[in-house]
């Protein structure tokens, strides 16, 4: 008598063989792996979860006191506080490094996991990406509480309609930092030492993003203005910007653009992904 099963596990032939519906299937252990991650990640902390509060804050701090009191660099902050200015500029910022960073040690760092039992192996990496969420939601509801004390004090700042569009920023900051860090976490099953040049490069990346300046500041520099732009990032961290305490600009053409480039990384990410999973457990 023939046995009928009810799922069959067959390899991939191709390239862009995503399979979709089969990672849907998994979503319960895709969110068993966002509850592992955060546990993991504040369980032998001194401070826990309040590092979500602590790193946002520290961070805003000290680059208005570096880039504002020391440096003197005169931001067009439109009478909102530097620190307030900072600290909007940093949530997107901070929500994309942590996604790439994350991800890009997938198949080094569950080496021991992927070898024991099969599942999607994307499951990993998009768990990744909305445990990343959680910092996302509380750096903005952080934003929202000074944004309330500065006015209070007179400031400016003012929330715009374009802060509507924060969950499309959210999703393309989160398939953009999906699809890098799927491409270097691809490269690092042969080549190692990426993950250094990671670190490295994620710290420089920050200065080609509009994240302690206005992206107005380069507006009489037509060539590095359009360059700093074509940053899938930079577009996403002005309209933020505009939208949550109403400074900055609406490079509406450039965000449309990012989308575009978003695209072709998570396209490209992915198909990388998909071929070097068949074998990564011989190079890793």
């Amino acid at each position: 008598m023939e046995q009928q099963w009810s799922y069959v596990i067959q390899p991939k032939t191709k390239w862009y063989d995503f399979k979709l519906k089969e990672l849907w299937k998994y979503r319960d252990l895709v969110w068993l792996f966002v509850k592992r991650d955060f546990t993991t990640r504040y369980k032998q902390t001194i401070l826990g979860p309040a590092w979500f509060i602590v790193q946002p804050l520290l961070i805003a701090a000290m680059q208005a006191f570096v880039f504002h009191d020391i440096a003197h660099i005169d931001m067009p902050a439109e009478g909102v506080s530097h620190f307030l200015f900072y600290m909007i500029s940093n949530v997107p910022w901070l929500y994309f490094s942590n996604c790439l960073t994350a991800t890009s040690g997938t198949f080094v760092d569950n080496v021991n996991l992927y070898g024991k039992v099969y599942f999607p192996r994307l499951a990993l990496p998009i768990s990744t990406v909305i445990t990343s969420m959680i910092n996302f939601f509380v750096q903005l509801l952080l934003v929202g509480f000074f944004s309330i004390i500065f006015l209070w004090r007179g400031s400016n700042a003012r929330v715009t309609w374009v802060a509507a569009l924060t969950p499309l920023f959210l999703l393309e900051m989160a398939l953009l930092g999906l699809g890098f860090g799927i491409i270097i976490s691809s490269l690092t099953t042969k080549y190692r030492d990426l993950r250094v040049v990671v670190t490295f490069g994620v710290s420089l990346w920050m200065y080609a993003t509009p994240v302690i300046y206005a992206a107005s500041f380069l507006w009489n520099k037509p060539f590095l203005y359009r360059l700093i732009m074509l940053n899938p990032l930079s577009p996403i961290v002005e309209l933020m910007r505009y939208g949550w305490i109403g400074v900055g600009s609406q490079p509406w053409l450039w965000w449309g653009i990012s989308w575009l480039t978003t695209f072709v990384v998570l396209f490209i990410g992915v198909t990388m992904f998909n071929r070097v999973e068949k074998t990564f457990m011989d190079t890793v």
